[in-house]
């Protein structure tokens, strides 16, 4: 497909390629998206964000004039959802000269918006944190149940017992749990009335830095089972600290970086099987 433009950004160090296609003429291959992401063959991120006009998404039914955030995994697979992504794809629509702030932008789990702080950093709307029950999860042959939380995408929010330290968890594989559905995982410790610390793993991109809405929702299990008072919870993560608002609607508050820009050319398919792009 020849040469793509792209930008490379990052919120609480969860990366992505960036790219621009208003017509809706570059909706990349799931081989292409994984080269793209592949961490030593491609230009490495846990997965990408295509900014393209709503009139050209098929099933948005919304005002067709927005940008449509179309985002991926890193393995190519569709996620409805990325809230460390939204940050950053804001502030890239702005940086482009795209949109001007406050943004309002159309996603798979529908309208969010998102403006910049007083401290640098940008606070963006999550939605609706729906509560969808239980179920119990087994990572390094520790069985633990957890709370199943949809955030747009949906999370498997466990806390941790006292004997089980977060830093000896093994999420170099995916956790097990008892259902086909594709899940994030979230391993949660508490450190203090409104603190958390957090891990997780999301399907179609292994273990990242930070999930966005894996923060919201661990937040959100936090605020139900133990604070009910508090309406806003810190989360630390690998890679940063991140505030959760809780309310009628979430909110997302962290950094938004863009790191580069750039243009690559995407392989022909032999080129790509060489480099193996399922392996990050």
């Amino acid at each position: 497909m020849g040469e793509l433009a792209f930008a490379k950004g990052h919120g609480a160090m969860n990366d992505f390629v960036i790219f621009t296609d208003p017509a809706g003429e570059l909706d990349l291959s799931d081989e292409e998206v994984a080269y793209l992401c592949h961490r030593r063959a491609g230009i490495g991120a846990d997965g990408t964000l295509r900014a393209v006009l709503a009139e050209h998404v098929p099933d948005w039914e919304g005002d067709k004039r927005l940008w449509f955030m179309d985002y991926r995994n890193s393995d190519g697979s569709v996620a409805k959802m990325c809230g460390n992504g939204l940050r950053v794809f804001l502030r890239y629509l702005v940086e482009e000269g795209l949109a001007d702030w406050p943004v309002t932008v159309a996603t798979r789990s529908g309208l969010r918006s998102g403006v910049p702080s007083d401290d640098g950093q940008f606070e963006v709307t999550m939605g609706r944190v729906e509560f969808a029950g239980t179920a119990t999860q087994r990572v390094g042959g520790r069985a633990l149940p957890g709370s199943l939380v949809d955030v747009g995408n949906l999370h498997l929010v466990s806390f941790l017992p006292d004997d089980l330290a977060l830093d000896s968890l093994d999420l170099s594989s995916e956790p097990v749990w008892e259902r086909a559905r594709e899940v994030n995982h979230e391993f949660v410790e508490v450190l203090g009335p409104g603190h958390l610390r957090m891990r997780v793993y999301e399907y179609g991109s292994k273990e990242t830095m930070c999930c966005g809405t894996g923060v919201v929702a661990s937040a959100a299990v936090a605020v139900r089972d133990y604070w009910p008072q508090l309406d806003r919870v810190s989360v630390e993560t690998p890679g940063g600290v991140l505030q959760v608002m809780l309310g009628a609607e979430a909110r997302l508050l962290g950094p938004a970086v863009i790191v580069a820009r750039g243009r690559v050319r995407l392989p022909d398919g032999e080129s790509r099987r060489a480099a193996d792009p399922g392996r990050r």
